[in-house]
């Protein structure tokens, strides 16, 4: 929760009456569509979406995890196991490197106002693009994709640490690792092609999508898009006592929870980036956060992560990163963009003050399989003075000062953004998928 340079004004306004957002409604979210979202249910679930059939969407962002995997930095193809249990894989189909980047959440991200995905926002809607979308697929991205979250579902498939494979161990890999994504014999036709050999999935999108007449017509797009549509709808979760106190049952909070959101919204200024109904300014940020693991290619050795900069090439973008919604944050664990924190009084901590908390990082607080050559390489940036540095001044927020029991009330607040609906979640796990592969990890 920063003290932005400059706000120091707006702080002491806050801070006597806090001007709270206005509360989540359905016309903040997409209309409902429940055989599509069955469909998308489905697939999400399905390890056919993969190279080597392995791995699902679920598998990284699985209800049982709140919709995570509970790691810090996930273990994706080659690994075995679900959740905080995955392991990285043995012998020659061992995982080759973790996932640059902590597995987002997926809560709220069906509402209509979150037309940027991805960490660095790499994904975004851009009426200027062919597809009306800004993404790492450029001009080849296909048109029809209804929202930017089904275009985030366009892309894990197409990574080789994700979910396509490794080298040339099936033809998706091959096709992702030059680089084919659209046309025929490009990662998503053959992702369809193989949807268009089951016969129930052939049933089923030519009962949800209208152009669908014969198993030809299923395209990636379809089912991207109703990927998106299961998630927008199964993980709304907008009832949470802070929603109930802002549609006006002033019971809703307990005394601690009024104080953290008094603080919140005001010393404390933490809405000044998580503003809005869903508390992000959809913005890009750098809050000095520790780098771990091993890193999006930048830098000398490729262990760095310049973030934002990535995406606009602008130096000035250097370790911004989106602005997370904070719904549901307290399930969410661990935080941050490479999961540095598992403790969420640590990670307050760390906006509170980030130089010290960069300094201080406790390894301890890493979630994730021990290698020891992925261990080699997880903290080399943290454990550079240079480069540690360098993130820590690159932090746009300043110090605050709080006293330990105001940080208990902050944390208290956070608390109370979750909805309790959202907590057990096993009804979104169906009990088969139409391709008969197994749902078990």
């Amino acid at each position: 929760p920063p003290l932005a340079k400059g706000a120091l004004g707006a702080t002491f306004a806050l801070a006597a009456a806090p001007r709270l957002p206005a509360p989540a409604a359905d016309a903040d979210f997409y209309a409902r569509n429940e055989p599509k979202e069955r469909l998308g249910e489905l697939l999400f679930f399905d390890k056919e979406l993969s190279g080597n059939r392995t791995i699902s969407c679920a598998t990284c962002h699985h209800p049982l995890a709140a919709t995570g995997d509970g790691l810090s930095l996930p273990v994706g193809e080659g690994a075995i196991g679900l959740g905080v249990t995955r392991d990285t894989g043995s012998g020659d189909d061992a995982v080759e490197e973790r996932v640059p980047r902590n597995a987002p959440h997926v809560f709220n991200l069906g509402a209509v106002e979150f037309s940027t995905m991805f960490h660095d926002g790499r994904v975004q809607l851009d009426a200027a693009q062919p597809s009306g979308f800004l993404s790492p697929a450029g001009a080849d991205l296909p048109p029809g994709l209804d929202n930017a979250l089904a275009v985030q579902a366009m892309f894990p498939v197409t990574s080789a640490t994700e979910m396509a494979g490794q080298g040339a161990e099936n033809e998706i890999a091959v096709a992702a690792a030059a680089g084919v994504l659209a046309g025929p014999g490009g990662v998503w036709d053959l992702l369809a092609e193989r949807l268009r050999l089951i016969p129930e999935y052939v049933t089923l999108f030519s009962a949800v999508y209208d152009d669908i007449e014969t198993a030809d017509d299923i395209t990636y797009v379809h089912a991207a898009n109703a990927i998106a549509a299961f998630e927008a709808a199964a993980w709304r979760c907008d009832n949470s006592p802070f929603d109930q106190y802002l549609r006006g049952d002033r019971t809703a909070l307990s005394k601690a929870e009024r104080q953290g959101m008094s603080l919140f919204y005001g010393k404390a200024n933490c809405g000044s980036c998580h503003s809005g109904t869903f508390q992000t300014d959809q913005q890009f940020h750098s809050i000095g956060m520790v780098q771990i693991g091993p890193g999006k290619g930048d830098e000398d050795d490729g262990h760095g992560d310049f973030g934002r900069e990535r995406v606009t090439g602008d130096p000035t973008d250097r370790y911004r990163f989106r602005t997370p919604t904070l719904r549901m944050v307290a399930q969410t664990g661990p935080w941050g963009h490479a999961g540095a924190y598992d403790s969420l009084e640590a990670v307050v901590r760390h906006h509170l003050d980030p130089a010290t908390a960069v300094v201080a990082y406790d390894p301890s607080q890493v979630v994730m399989p021990s290698r020891e050559d992925l261990d080699a390489i997880d903290f080399v940036v943290q454990s550079d003075e240079a480069r540690r540095q360098a993130i820590v001044d690159s932090a746009e927020i300043d110090p605050v000062a709080l006293r330990d029991d105001e940080i208990a009330d902050l944390v208290a607040f956070l608390q109370s953004l979750t909805d309790a609906a959202c907590l057990d979640l096993r009804r979104n796990v169906p009990r088969s998928v139409p391709s008969g592969l197994s749902l078990a990890e």
